[in-house]
């Protein structure tokens, strides 16, 4: 099993910066990909940012330019860097781990962490 634990959410005002953390622990095996998701009252849950070893990066058109996504290896950890932030990112934010253990591939996710834009 994976455990993450995300931190770093809050309240920002419209312009604002914020950077969630999310750290993985447990029975790491190989973490072939971390990344971001969020998901707004009423909505469905959405891909914010993703990163993959061997491939890089994505991001929803919605934040490219504005926010970050990096990993520290040697911590098993993921960050976003939210800036500019606006309303409209207001969400519960998720971070998600995908493993290759043993030969299986398993998906995994944090308990969410809210982030709200607001004046």
């Amino acid at each position: 099993q994976v455990q993450l634990v995300e931190s770093g959410g809050g309240l920002v005002q419209p312009g604002g910066s914020l950077r969630l953390s999310c750290a993985a622990s447990g029975t790491i095996g190989s973490l072939v990909s971390m990344g971001w998701y969020r998901q707004a009252p009423g909505k469905q849950r959405e891909l914010v940012a993703v990163i993959t070893l061997g491939v890089g990066t994505n991001y929803a058109d919605s934040v490219k330019g504005r926010f970050t996504i990096s990993r520290d290896n040697a911590k098993n950890t993921v960050y976003l860097q939210m800036n500019s932030l606006k309303p409209e990112d207001t969400a519960v934010y998720y971070c998600r781990a995908d493993r290759i253990f043993a030969g299986s591939r398993s998906i995994y996710w944090g308990q969410g962490t809210q982030v709200t834009v607001s004046s």
